[in-house]
């Protein structure tokens, strides 16, 4: 048996309003922007979401606000950050041979028969949004971030090796020790989920953010796919710790006496016949 999860990608969608077609009213302006991951795995910049949340606020050690600051802080909307994360339950597969499912987990390299297999991928989904006010005056401009932010696995698929039957002892055990792996990924999107959304609070604590006018939507942009993405990629990746720990020599043994032995028994007759 051997849990994996797919590599991911991820999708960058345009401005769902184009820059030049934003609504403009009483000098404010609406966009929104949004942002679809498949999440890749890789390095990620814990460090640098902390960075991040550690931002200065808009006046710093108690000074006096501008009239700008003023209008801001006082009449933008408040910044609000919304995390979720949904299951997408599973399916079992029970029509290729043990042999594929150990070509596709890598096992054959390790000399190890794969049996089942558990394949998913992390997902997450951003939009981003926020009301805009500009200051001629002095060429910049405010937002109140609205970031809203789900998390979950694609529906995960279990392969059954086919040379196990639907309904026998065999079948029944590989299946059951393919969902530990399933319910390992479920409690890992919860331990993301909480992560995540203490790490989105503390950086969108309900103050504004400043930038020169015109930036402001194009640097979420880029702090998004600069912090975040890696750091929630990152996130889910630490799962891996928990797959490892169901497929143990341990484990590997006990499955080879189950059933009377009977997975060893099919698993020899098929390699007699090849």
């Amino acid at each position: 048996m051997h849990s994996r999860v797919s590599a991911l990608c991820r999708i960058l969608l345009r401005p769902a309003v184009p820059a030049g077609r934003m609504s403009r009213s009483r000098g404010w302006m609406a966009a929104v922007l949004m942002l679809c991951v498949a999440s890749a795995w890789g390095t990620a910049a814990a460090a640098a979401v902390k960075g991040a949340a550690a931002a200065p606020a808009s006046s710093a050690g108690g000074a006096a606000r501008t009239p700008f600051q003023v209008r801001c802080e006082d009449s933008i909307a408040k910044t609000v950050s919304v995390l979720s994360s949904r299951t997408n339950g599973y399916t079992v597969n029970n029509q290729l041979p043990y042999n594929i499912l150990t070509a596709r987990s890598g096992s054959a390299e390790q000399h190890m028969a794969t049996l089942g297999l558990t394949v998913t991928k992390g997902q997450s989904a951003v939009s981003l949004g926020g009301a805009i006010l500009q200051d001629p005056a002095s060429g910049y401009e405010c937002i109140a971030p609205r970031v809203e932010l789900s998390l979950n696995y694609s529906p995960v698929l279990i392969y059954v090796g086919n040379e196990f039957a639907p309904g026998s002892c065999a079948y029944q055990v590989i299946l059951e020790h393919e969902q530990r792996h399933l319910q390992a990924y479920m409690e890992n999107l919860l331990r993301v989920e909480k992560v995540v959304r203490d790490a989105l609070n503390k950086r969108f604590d309900a103050r504004p953010l400043y930038a020169p006018s015109g930036t402001a939507m194009s640097a979420l942009e880029h702090e998004i796919n600069s912090v975040w993405f890696p750091f929630i990629r990152d996130e889910f990746d630490k799962g891996k710790d928990k797959q490892a720990l169901i497929d143990t020599p341990e484990e590997y043994a006990r499955m080879g006496k189950v059933c009377n032995g009977a997975i060893a028994a099919i698993l020899l007759k098929r390699q007699n016949r090849q």
